[in-house]
C-alpha cells in the first residue's frame, strides 16, 4: 500500500495502527481509569439512625491481588483420597466469603475494639457474624459479591462443583 500525503505527514496503515495503539493504550493507564465508587447498602433494618430510618452500611471493591491473597489464606493442601503423597489444594469458601466481606466493608468499621466488645466478640469476621442475622449475613454476602463483580455466588459455584 503507498502511503498518502496528507498535510505534512505521510499517513501509512502502520503509523494509524501505531497512533490507535497509543491512543487505546493510554485508556488504561491508571491515571485514566475510572475510580470504582464505595456503595451503600442496608444490611440490616435493625440499626437506626436518629431520624429513625435504617443506616446504610459502606462496601468498597478489592484489587484482583487483595483477592488473591484472601483466597490464598483460605486455601488449604488436603490428601488425595486413595494415592498416597498426592495433595491437592481446597478453598475453604465459607472463610474466604466472610474475609472477603470483611475486607469490603468500610462502614461501620468492623475493626472496632468498642464495637467488638459490645458483640462480646473478637475480630472483625466473628463481628460481622454476630451483628447480623444468618439471613441478613446471607444477603449481604450477595451484595459483596456483587460489588466486588462476581456474576454468579460462590455459593453457586460450589452447588455447581457439587452436581
Amino acid at each position: 500500500m503507498q502511503p498518502r500525503k496528507w498535510g505534512l505527514h505521510r499517513i501509512s496503515e502502520k503509523n494509524i495502527l501505531t497512533g490507535l495503539w497509543l491512543m487505546s493504550l493510554s485508556a488504561f493507564l491508571a491515571e485514566n481509569a475510572v475510580p470504582v465508587e464505595n456503595i451503600k447498602f442496608v444490611a440490616s433494618k435493625r440499626f437506626l439512625g436518629e431520624d429513625g430510618n435504617p443506616i446504610p452500611w459502606e462496601i468498597k471493591t478489592i484489587t484482583g491481588t487483595e483477592d488473591e491473597a484472601l483466597r490464598k489464606s483460605c486455601a488449604k493442601r488436603v490428601p488425595v483420597p486413595g494415592k498416597k503423597n498426592q495433595y491437592q489444594k481446597e478453598t475453604d469458601y465459607d472463610l474466604y466469603l466472610g474475609k472477603l466481606a470483611v475486607a469490603c466493608t468500610v462502614f461501620p468499621n468492623l475493626n472496632d475494639k468498642e464495637l467488638q466488645d459490645s458483640y462480646k466478640v473478637m475480630g472483625a469476621d466473628a463481628l460481622l457474624k454476630t451483628m447480623l442475622t444468618p439471613g441478613e449475613y446471607a444477603e449481604y454476602l450477595t451484595k459483596i459479591q456483587e460489588v466486588c463483580g462476581f456474576d454468579t455466588t460462590m455459593q453457586d459455584e460450589v452447588d455447581e462443583a457439587k452436581n
